[in-house]
């Protein structure tokens, strides 16, 4: 502390300034301590002694005072320069506050600040505001700010000892900063004349940014003569609500107003959107309005809660809403991008539905629209031989769609695999399936799976939509590698997904043991690792019992290859040189599917191996009986024509008619009761109208076909009773070896009629012998009672309709193994089933 009151203080500086007060210099004073009376040496005294300052203190606190209220002016000013350094002034203020004027000094900043804000800022404001409209008002209210900001900026730095050693441990008073942010809201914002204009300003725009984002139009956002472009009101908006977030006004005064403002313009919005556009559009236009509301809020740096209001207003007007809810779930809507493949889009609605969890409102429509689709695929008379095919690729495009549009949502899953369930099952008495209530897919599985394990990928490949793989580039390697069991298995795990679905067995296990009949028979199968292998996997899926018979059939075959290898030994021992080549395979009858006995008259040289191979036969299993099946039997003949040699592969069928010519001449023609009379084929026709079908069918393959080495007269494609026939003798091909067997490959109608009616017969007795077990367990039932039993022990053969369960009970009743009880009784008639032992 200065201390003013000692008397013998030298002002040793002449008084020049302040200096004196902080730099004094001493000088030592003499003093003899001897009186003069008193002689011999004299003892000096030396002391320091200060000298007096003249200056008063006030004096120089005034002066201080002068000079900072100077500097005030300055900063307030036009120029903004101020004649004396920061330096100067900032020493200034750290005296007066260690000499305890901080108070009366802040008081006076605080006065300074409120007269230069109404004098620089408020006051021009206010006489401009009549010729400005409310956008222009607020971007000068911004500049105003930003000025106001950059002048705080230099009090601060003056007056910083203030604000760190008085202001900051004075919890009454506020920093400089808040003080001056608090003079400029209560000055300028809170004024009555500029603050709705400023928030009116500022809301409109947020209006005319978001009608140009929406339309694409660019807009002047101010009056013509101060017109700005869009990039330069979005600079003023954003000021503006950095301003309002500075000022402590944007959650009271700024954030309702816009809030307010964007709710009316949402309802308006969606209201327009949800008439005049469909469920694609609007899926789109709201997307694309909510990622533009989201985006603004960014880029103006809105609040996080105003974020999240403007977030729920428009996820309570465009999605919420009831009938916002029914545009974006309508079923036939939501069918039609299905059915496009809009995976964009229906990505979007998923994302829309998701932000309310709503998403599993989704099931309805994305299970009626598989039904749909997939019922008509199903029940396609017209391109039956294509279901599968176009199963694959509409469960390939489901799939997908639930994967990338859905994120694989668990639900939606259920749903798709729920919807194949049921429409893979449905059954429908048509031409399809002979009057027969047999469901169409399991048959045509078994084709399909036929079709690949036969000809391989190129038989299938072609017509089923690739597999989707990241890396497309791997996937043809792969391909062309020459792997093509792989790539077999990978499409039959696809189609066993379908068989999975499928109920009833009975119909795919019909059609797919006749067809590897073919297969084993005919030696087709394109790969017996891949035969095999989907075996076992028919094994893992239903069960050993259902694959029983079908493994039976493959043992046959190689106990067939050792029964000829037998039968050849014993050729050799005897030294018997048969001029035909005879191979037999021994069927087990309860295995193999069932063929009729067609009667054919087989060459002699066959008819002898044929005897010789049943009676060595016979004597290596005594008690069995062999059955001759020439129907899937096939030959190779070697014919010599004049073009060329050949080597024909052909049924037996063909073969004993093509033998019929082999003495005959170029100009020899043969009869059709000629050939019916050699062959034996077709003698029954009046009773098996099969027979004379078969012959015609033979006829057919060699004469009208793609390879004709017959030629019939007339020409034509149908044979009929008046034709005749002679050998070809301009046949000729490239290749040497030429299958024509190929009609013996091929299912006919009749056996496709017959397999449905076997298989209906087989399910009739199936659900007679359940309800007899049932009758016999229970011995009095109802019938509710007895048709949900029957249902439940059936259900792995595929599920009954509830009125061919009551077609069965009558027929038992008929054959009297139950009886119907309709006794009287109080409550009326019993009508229940009794068990008639």
């Amino acid at each position: 502390m200065y201390n003013f009151s000692q008397p013998n203080l030298i002002d040793l500086t002449n008084g020049n300034g302040p200096a004196s007060l902080t730099k004094i210099q001493k000088k030592p004073v003499v003093r003899s301590s001897a009186t003069p009376t008193e002689s011999g040496p004299k003892k000096l005294v030396v002391k320091h002694v200060r000298k007096k300052s003249l200056a008063d203190p006030e004096t120089y606190f005034n002066q201080v005072r002068l000079n900072l209220d100077a500097a005030l002016s300055a900063i307030f000013s036009d120029s903004g320069r101020i004649s004396r350094s920061n330096e100067e002034l900032y020493k200034g203020v750290e005296h007066l506050c260690k000499q305890g004027r901080a108070a009366t000094l802040f008081e006076s900043l605080v006065d300074k600040c409120r007269q230069g804000i109404s004098s620089r800022f408020r006051q021009p404001l206010l006489a401009r505001a009549s010729t400005l409209d409310d956008i222009a008002i607020l971007r000068a209210v911004t500049e105003s700010w930003a000025a106001w900001k950059a002048r705080l900026k230099t009090i601060q730095s003056i007056f910083f000892f203030l604000d760190r050693s008085y202001l900051l441990h004075t919890p009454s008073q506020p920093s400089i900063e808040e003080m001056g942010t608090t003079e400029f809201r209560n000055q300028i914002f809170s004024h009555p004349t500029l603050k709705p204009r400023i928030l009116t300003g500022a809301c409109n725009l947020v209006a005319v940014y978001r009608q140009e984002e929406l339309t694409g139009k660019d807009t002047y956002l101010l009056r013509p003569e101060t017109q700005t472009s869009t990039s330069q009101g979005l600079e003023v908006l954003q000021k503006a609500i950095a301003m309002f977030q500075s000022l402590g006004v944007y959650t009271s005064d700024f954030e309702p107003k816009l809030l307010g403002l964007s709710s009316k313009f949402y309802s308006t919005w969606s209201d327009e959107k949800a008439e005049t556009l469909d469920l694609l559009q609007y899926i789109e236009a709201s997307h694309e309005l909510i990622d533009l509301e989201m985006q603004r809020c960014e880029i103006l740096g809105l609040d996080p809660t105003t974020r999240k209001s403007l977030e729920s207003y428009l996820e309570d007007l465009l999605i919420v809403q009831n009938d916002r809810r029914r545009l974006l779930l309508d079923t036939m809507g939501v069918s039609q991008l299905l059915r496009e493949d809009r995976r964009d889009t229906l990505k979007k609605l998923y994302e829309l539905l998701q932000r309310r969890d709503l998403c599993e409102k989704l099931q309805a429509p994305f299970e009626a629209y598989i039904l749909e689709d997939g019922s008509q695929i199903v029940f396609d008379e017209a391109r039956e031989h294509e279901m599968v095919t176009r199963l694959l690729n509409f469960r390939k495009k489901l799939h997908t769609i639930w994967e990338y549009s859905f994120s694989s949502h668990e639900k939606l899953d259920g749903s798709l695999r729920r919807a194949f369930d049921i429409f893979l099952n449905k059954s429908k008495r048509s031409t399809m399936t002979w009057g027969t209530d047999n469901p169409k897919p399991g048959e045509m599985i078994a084709k399909y799976i036929d079709l690949i394990l036969k000809g391989g990928l190129r038989t299938a490949s072609t017509k089923i939509a690739p597999r989707k793989t990241d890396n497309e580039g791997d996937a043809e390697a792969e391909a062309t590698s020459g792997d093509e069991d792989i790539e077999m298995s990978n499409l039959l795990d696809d189609v066993l997904e379908l068989f999975r679905f499928v109920h009833g067995k009975a119909v795919f296990e019909a059609f797919y043991k006749r067809d590897l009949a073919r297969r084993l028979l005919l030696q087709r199968s394109a790969s017996d690792d891949v035969e095999k292998n989907m075996l076992t996997r028919l094994t893992s899926e239903c069960g050993a019992g259902f694959t029983q018979n079908l493994e039976t059939m493959f043992k046959d075959m190689e106990l067939a290859r050792g029964e000829v290898l037998s039968y050849k030994s014993m050729l050799e021992e005897r030294d018997i040189r048969p001029r035909v080549d005879l191979n037999v395979n021994v069927l087990s009858a309860s295995a193999w599917p069932s063929y009729p006995d067609v009667p054919l008259i087989i060459p002699p040289e066959v008819q002898d191996q044929q005897d010789m191979f049943q009676h060595h036969y016979l004597i290596r299993h005594t008690g069995r009986k062999l059955t001759w099946k020439h129907s899937l039997a096939h030959c190779q003949l070697k014919a010599n024509f004049p073009k060329g040699n050949k080597e024909l592969v052909v049924s037996s069928y063909q073969a004993v008619v093509l033998l019929i010519f082999k003495d005959t001449s170029a100009n020899d023609e043969i009869s059709y009761d000629h050939i019916q009379a050699e062959t034996g084929l077709g003698k029954s026709s009046f009773f098996n109208p099969i027979y004379d079908v078969e012959l015609k069918r033979t006829l057919q393959s060699l004469a009208c076909a793609k390879y004709k080495v017959l030629r019939k007269t007339p020409k034509g494609k149908e044979v009929d009773k008046t034709d005749t026939f002679s050998v070809n003798v301009n046949f000729t091909d490239p290749k040497y070896r030429i299958k024509i067997n190929q009609i013996q490959a091929k299912e006919t109608k009749a056996e496709n009629k017959e397999t449905h009616e076997r298989v209906a017969a087989d399910r009739a007795y199936e659900t007679q012998a359940a309800i007899v077990r049932i009758m016999k367990a229970e011995k009095v039932i109802t019938h509710a009672e007895l048709v949900a039993k029957v249902i439940s022990a059936t259900m792995s053969r595929g599920v009954l309709d509830a009125a061919d369960i009551k077609k069965n009970i009558e027929k038992l009743i008929e054959k009297e193994y139950i009886d119907r009880d309709t006794t009287e009784t109080e409550d009326g008639p019993r009508n229940v089933y009794r068990y008639v032992t």
